[in-house]
């Protein structure tokens, strides 16, 4: 009797340690894509919200699934450069766990930085 009680002890213990372990797992987000949209709208809203009057700059943006940025979004030097990293960042994370959700595929190019970016009657171009 009593290597049958050890038995049902040690069952018990063992299945409470798997329920803690999946209990873990189940706070992983579902990134879809409208939540995605919605950040970028947000970041690009706030781009937009600086005027060019300078000098503009780039930031890598997105996450493709064979690494790297999925494209560059260019801004005023007006912004504040760490509140918008914190938000690229955010939004590249999220791109990237939305990937590995949806076992993402990608034509693996890579895409190049711009060559150099301008204040040009107010809005930050792309000067080749």
């Amino acid at each position: 009797m009593k290597h049958l009680f050890k038995t049902f002890v040690l069952v018990v213990a063992f299945l409470s340690f798997q329920c803690s372990s999946s209990d873990n797992n189940s706070n992983d987000e579902v990134i879809t894509q409208p939540i995605l949209d919605a950040k970028k709208t947000e970041i690009i809203n706030y781009i937009n919200s600086f005027d060019c009057s300078g000098s503009c700059n780039y930031i890598a943006f997105g996450s493709k699934p064979c690494g790297g940025p999925k494209e560059y979004l260019l801004f005023s030097s007006s912004v504040n450069l760490i509140q918008l990293q914190q938000m690229v960042s955010e939004y590249n994370e999220l791109d990237h766990q939305h990937n590995i959700q949806t076992n993402a595929i990608s034509d693996c190019t890579v895409v190049s930085p711009p060559n150099s970016v301008e204040c040009v009657n107010g809005d930050c171009l792309v000067i080749n």
